[in-house]
């Protein structure tokens, strides 16, 4: 079990650091009002979020 633990941890870092890379601390706060949302079973808060990182991933198309 706590292989499966470190490996998500992994993961999870590694997502955090790519959004960080790719889109910057508007993605990175967009991943984070996202995953605090779903935590705190908050669905304005995780839609925000969602909205933000959809807005930063369409902005080159739009």
């Amino acid at each position: 079990m706590p292989v499966i633990a470190l490996i998500s941890a992994v993961v999870v870092v590694t997502v955090e650091q790519l959004v960080q890379w790719r889109y910057g601390s508007a993605g990175l706060l967009g991943l984070l009002l996202v995953t605090v949302g779903i935590h705190a079973n908050r669905p304005g808060v995780s839609s925000a979020g969602a909205v933000l990182l959809a807005l930063l991933v369409a902005r080159p198309a739009l």
